[in-house]
Protein backbone atom coordinates (compact mmCIF):
# COMPACT_ATOMS: atom_id res chain seq x y z
CA UNK A 1 0.00 0.00 0.00
CA UNK A 2 1.31 3.36 -1.29
CA UNK A 3 -0.35 6.67 -1.11
CA UNK A 4 0.99 9.60 -3.12
CA UNK A 5 -0.13 12.91 -1.70
CA UNK A 6 0.54 16.09 -4.04
CA UNK A 7 -0.23 19.54 -2.48
CA UNK A 8 0.84 23.94 -3.32
CA UNK A 9 -1.01 24.11 -6.31
CA UNK A 10 -2.81 27.40 -6.66
CA UNK A 11 -3.66 30.43 -8.56
CA UNK A 12 -0.81 33.05 -9.81
CA UNK A 13 -0.25 35.40 -12.14
CA UNK A 14 1.35 35.08 -15.35
CA UNK A 15 5.19 34.86 -14.90
CA UNK A 16 4.38 33.89 -10.99
CA UNK A 17 6.04 30.98 -9.24
CA UNK A 18 4.53 28.16 -7.49
CA UNK A 19 6.47 24.86 -5.77
CA UNK A 20 4.64 21.73 -5.70
CA UNK A 21 4.94 19.06 -3.09
CA UNK A 22 4.34 15.01 -3.35
CA UNK A 23 4.68 13.28 -0.53
CA UNK A 24 5.09 9.41 -0.83
CA UNK A 25 3.86 7.08 2.40
CA UNK A 26 2.43 3.86 3.18
CA UNK A 27 3.20 0.45 5.21
CA UNK A 28 6.63 -0.06 3.35
CA UNK A 29 8.11 2.93 2.25
CA UNK A 30 10.97 3.08 -0.88
CA UNK A 31 12.88 5.41 -2.55
CA UNK A 32 10.92 5.69 -5.71
CA UNK A 33 12.09 6.67 -9.62
CA UNK A 34 9.30 9.74 -9.57
CA UNK A 35 7.98 11.79 -12.69
CA UNK A 36 5.57 14.99 -12.52
CA UNK A 37 2.29 14.80 -15.43
CA UNK A 38 -0.14 17.20 -15.80
CA UNK A 39 -3.55 17.00 -17.78
CA UNK A 40 -5.36 20.28 -18.99
CA UNK A 41 -9.08 20.61 -19.86
CA UNK A 42 -9.41 18.74 -22.69
CA UNK A 43 -6.11 17.68 -23.19
CA UNK A 44 -4.17 14.33 -22.55
CA UNK A 45 -2.39 13.81 -20.01
CA UNK A 46 1.44 15.06 -20.66
CA UNK A 47 5.00 14.20 -19.24
CA UNK A 48 6.63 17.21 -17.03
CA UNK A 49 9.28 16.04 -15.97
CA UNK A 50 11.13 13.16 -14.06
CA UNK A 51 13.89 12.34 -11.30
CA UNK A 52 15.63 9.55 -9.93
CA UNK A 53 15.38 7.03 -7.24
CA UNK A 54 18.47 9.40 -6.14
CA UNK A 55 18.52 12.41 -7.28
CA UNK A 56 21.38 12.52 -9.52
CA UNK A 57 19.62 12.32 -12.85
CA UNK A 58 16.18 14.46 -14.08
CA UNK A 59 15.09 15.13 -17.25
CA UNK A 60 12.14 17.61 -17.85
CA UNK A 61 9.31 18.15 -21.05
CA UNK A 62 10.77 20.61 -23.94
CA UNK A 63 7.80 22.75 -22.79
CA UNK A 64 9.09 23.46 -19.51
CA UNK A 65 12.70 23.15 -19.86
CA UNK A 66 14.65 26.08 -17.93
CA UNK A 67 11.68 26.90 -15.73
CA UNK A 68 10.51 24.32 -13.70
CA UNK A 69 12.68 22.45 -11.41
CA UNK A 70 12.26 18.88 -9.88
CA UNK A 71 13.98 17.76 -6.91
CA UNK A 72 13.58 15.16 -3.97
CA UNK A 73 14.25 14.78 -0.10
CA UNK A 74 14.32 10.92 0.54
CA UNK A 75 14.95 11.73 4.40
CA UNK A 76 11.50 13.38 3.82
CA UNK A 77 9.84 11.42 1.23
CA UNK A 78 9.00 13.83 -0.68
CA UNK A 79 9.84 15.37 -4.24
CA UNK A 80 8.82 18.91 -5.17
CA UNK A 81 8.48 20.63 -8.69
CA UNK A 82 9.86 23.99 -8.64
CA UNK A 83 7.74 26.31 -11.55
CA UNK A 84 8.91 29.70 -12.33
CA UNK A 85 7.51 31.78 -15.04
CA UNK A 86 4.34 30.31 -15.11
CA UNK A 87 2.17 31.19 -18.18
CA UNK A 88 -1.30 30.21 -18.86
CA UNK A 89 -0.50 27.10 -20.60
CA UNK A 90 0.58 25.69 -17.63
CA UNK A 91 -2.55 25.39 -16.25
CA UNK A 92 -3.53 22.04 -15.05
CA UNK A 93 -3.95 19.42 -12.46
CA UNK A 94 -0.36 18.18 -11.98
CA UNK A 95 0.03 14.65 -10.91
CA UNK A 96 3.11 12.84 -9.15
CA UNK A 97 3.99 9.14 -9.92
CA UNK A 98 6.39 6.27 -8.70
CA UNK A 99 7.89 3.70 -10.74
CA UNK A 100 9.76 0.79 -9.37
CA UNK A 101 13.53 1.74 -10.56
CA UNK A 102 14.77 4.03 -12.83
CA UNK A 103 14.57 2.35 -15.69
CA UNK A 104 10.86 0.84 -14.66
CA UNK A 105 8.62 1.92 -17.79
CA UNK A 106 5.58 1.97 -15.95
CA UNK A 107 4.49 4.48 -13.13
CA UNK A 108 3.10 2.03 -11.01
CA UNK A 109 1.31 4.81 -7.96
CA UNK A 110 -0.45 8.12 -8.72
CA UNK A 111 -1.13 10.86 -6.74
CA UNK A 112 -4.97 12.64 -6.50
CA UNK A 113 -3.56 15.83 -8.21
CA UNK A 114 -3.18 19.63 -7.39
CA UNK A 115 -4.73 22.34 -9.90
CA UNK A 116 -2.72 24.82 -10.90
CA UNK A 117 -3.76 27.78 -13.11
CA UNK A 118 -2.29 30.95 -14.15
CA UNK A 119 -3.78 33.70 -14.75
CA UNK A 120 -3.68 35.39 -18.42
Amino acid sequence: QVQLVATGGGLVQNGGSLRLSCVVSGRTVSNFAMGWFRRALGKEREFVSAISRSGNSTNYADSVKGRFNISRDNAKSTVYLQMHSLKPEDTAVYFCAARDTDFSTQYRYWGQGTQVTTAK
